[in-house]
């Protein structure tokens, strides 16, 4: 029989008093959402800005919640439903559990920052370490004020290592998030003009992602990218966070040194120099980005005591995600074409290495290489500005046809050569049927842009318009 996640008397001893009623099954996950919710799950009621989840109690209790954990003025509403713990404040009982998961725990702990690549280096290093133990890592992008707390309380007290992904938007908001992770490892992938509009300066991002490094366990280890804007910056904060730094990238001077790299169809050859050894692997999942963060991954999973030959060769069963690179190979009326998925997000950084991914990629014979972009949100007054300037990017990556959507985006569509101006509109799903009317047998389609530009739908639109080509095809 799988052991409980949770007990009730260690539910208990979290919350500060019992529940309403003995717990009727053992608690198996954690849920704050009822919609995927399954049997056996402790369901928390997280008042959210646009919803409440009191509402779904009775829902929770329906699919098979094992308890609720509700505002105390609602604890006679519910108790009537099934087991339910009172507290003060939902989230801050969440909180608890989570900072009670991490007490109890004996796992390696590595947690994962940057302004590009940290989710895709976070889901690196869940399948690298998971090839020497048991590992706990966040789902999906869960870096947030309520993502690490749920993934903290989802942990296995038996978990050999818990990969922690923390992000952030303002300053101040990573410190009490790390506090709770306590991570033996910090990674930092990159610096770049993310979140600008609310930070001011590319070094103000900088001063707000090294908050991470305020958190690192006693003995533990720091790794930055060596090639990261304001490295100096970074350097200089984990030397006053007194724990020992590593480093990757392509410097002669990194611990963790990229060596060569070579795209392999829908992944990458890597030779990398790690600590003084030279090593050879695959990613499954292409671009240079991805094999620059595979070398720091490896770096971090060494720094936790991990086999470093075991998770390198682990790391050609990573695949790029949904939204973050993902391909398909979709049919038309001329035959099939390549759709690469980047809809998960956008900022210049991430966007030229998404350009640079394209202009890696060789279409079929009589195919094209064709952007569709929406708009880079959060850059401040530079916005336009900042969008523009990727017109040399498109250039000399080759890129034959452009559509884009956004106010913003019109600034690089007009910027664009005029032959590789496909069509430009004010929403995203103005474009579907120029897209739809462009794509052809052998092209490859990229399609990127922040989430409020909603490209994830011009992905869903392809498709649902097209069908996915058969095996081989």
């Amino acid at each position: 029989m799988t052991e409980p996640l949770w007990s009730q008397r260690e539910l208990a001893e979290a919350f500060g008093a019992p529940p309403s009623a003995p717990l009727g099954a053992p608690v198996a996950g954690v849920s704050i959402d009822t919609r995927t919710l399954a049997p056996g799950d402790l369901f928390f009621a997280i008042k959210g800005e646009t919803s409440d989840g009191h509402d779904y109690v009775a829902r929770a209790f329906t699919a098979g919640a094992s308890a609720c954990v509700v505002a105390r003025d609602k604890r006679g509403e519910f108790a009537a439903q099934g087991p339910v713990f009172a507290v003060d404040d939902t989230l801050r009982a969440m909180e608890r559990l989570g900072v009670a998961a991490r007490a109890r725990t004996h796992a390696r702990i590595v947690a994962v920052t940057g302004s590009v690549g940290k989710t895709s280096a976070k889901e690196m290093l869940r399948v690298a370490l998971a090839s020497v133990g048991s590992t706990h890592a966040s789902a999906a992008s869960y870096n947030n004020h309520w993502g690490v707390p749920l993934t903290l309380a989802r942990m296995p007290a038996s978990a050999a290592y818990g990969v922690f992904e923390i992000g952030m938007n303002h300053a101040g908001e990573i410190t009490p998030l790390v506090a709770m992770v306590r991570p033996h490892v910090a990674l930092v992938t990159t610096i770049a003009p993310v979140h600008i509009e609310y930070l001011g300066s590319i070094e103000a991002i900088a001063e707000a992602k090294a908050e991470i490094f305020t958190g690192v366990e006693p003995r533990g280890t720091i790794v930055i990218n060596r090639d990261a804007p304001q490295f100096a910056l970074l350097e200089r904060r984990a030397t006053l966070a007194q724990r020992q730094t590593l480093t990757f990238g392509a410097d002669a001077s990194a611990d963790g040194r990229l060596l060569h790299f070579e795209p392999k169809g829908d992944g990458a050859a890597v030779r990398a120099l790690i600590d003084g050894r030279e090593i050879s692997f695959s990613v499954g999942a292409p671009g240079l980005h991805m094999a620059q963060n595979a070398v720091g991954v490896l770096l971090a999973a060494a720094a936790l005591g991990a086999d470093l030959d075991r998770a390198a060769a682990a790391l050609a069963d990573f695949s790029a995600q949904k939204g973050r690179g993902a391909r398909l190979t979709l049919h038309g009326a001329g035959g099939a074409f390549t759709l690469i998925d980047e809809s998960y997000n956008a900022n210049p950084a991430s966007m030229r290495a998404a350009l640079s991914l394209l202009g890696a990629t060789g279409p079929g014979v009589g195919g094209r290489r064709i952007a569709i972009l929406g708009d880079m949100l959060e850059l401040g007054p530079g916005g336009a500005q900042a969008h523009a300037e990727l017109a040399s990017v498109l250039t000399s990556n080759h890129v034959d046809l452009l559509f884009c959507a956004g106010p913003l985006m019109r600034a690089l569509f007009d910027a664009a050569p005029a032959a590789m101006r496909g069509a430009w509109a004010e929403r995203s799903a103005d474009i579907n049927q120029s897209v739809f009317d462009a794509a052809r047998g052998g092209d490859v389609l990229m399609i990127k842009g922040s989430n409020g530009s909603a490209m994830g739908p011009v992905v869903a639109a392809l498709r649902s318009h097209f069908s996915l080509a058969p095996a081989g095809g």
